[in-house]
């Protein structure tokens, strides 16, 4: 399970990353949507090397290669679009990171294995469904896919999506309800994370 969190505070991020750490989770996804966003990302990577050592931390969002390059530079391990595009693939390839683009059709995600694309994003997930990933599953079952929009922390929910084939769900909104985080309920992220991967490990 990878968690999708943006907000403009670092100090909120840095908590809401420690709790998703302290959940079980490993791969952590900070999108590129606000203001100045490379700027909180990197002061929560400098916090991640130091308090979450296991931890990945990438960038989401990302829909450019200079944007891309920036997050490189800040140490991003990973980088994830909502679309396709060939530029930032050639710009992660340079770096041995891995790129993760969003797809919605059988033709882009064959197109992004091409470009080297080892886990494809199959987005947006609440449009296209479960059984969008059983069908490509189906000819391509060598495809890792990680799903994202729609994901909720709900049994029915995850294993809807583990039993159509992904490989991993990205969790946005539905995993940080902003009264929690306005609460600073960092307990709360913590738990619903670990009853999330407990749900997909069953």
């Amino acid at each position: 399970m990878v968690p999708v969190f943006y907000h403009a505070d670092a100090e909120v991020t840095r908590q809401v990353v420690r709790a998703c750490y302290d959940g079980g989770v490993r791969a952590f996804e900070f999108t590129n949507r606000g203001d100045m966003a490379h700027e909180v990302f990197a002061e929560v990577i400098k916090f991640v090397r130091s308090e979450c050592p296991e931890l990945a931390l990438g960038v989401g969002s990302v829909v450019d290669a200079p944007t891309a390059a920036l997050y490189l530079q800040m140490g991003a391990d990973f980088v994830v679009g909502p679309l396709l595009n060939e530029e930032v693939a050639r710009v992660c390839n340079r770096r041995c990171v891995s790129y993760t683009p969003g797809c919605g059709t059988v033709s882009e995600v064959g197109r992004a294995q091409e470009l080297g694309c080892d886990l494809i994003k199959v987005f947006p997930g609440d449009v296209l469904g479960p059984k969008f990933v059983k069908g490509i599953m189906a000819p391509m079952p060598w495809t890792k896919l990680m799903v994202t929009g729609g994901v909720e922390p709900t049994e029915e929910n995850l294993l809807a999506w583990r039993n159509a084939g992904v490989y991993c769900v990205g969790m946005g909104s539905k995993l940080f309800p902003k009264e929690r985080i306005a609460a600073h309920d960092w307990v709360y992220i913590s738990e619903q994370c670990k009853k999330s991967i407990n749900i997909l490990n069953s």
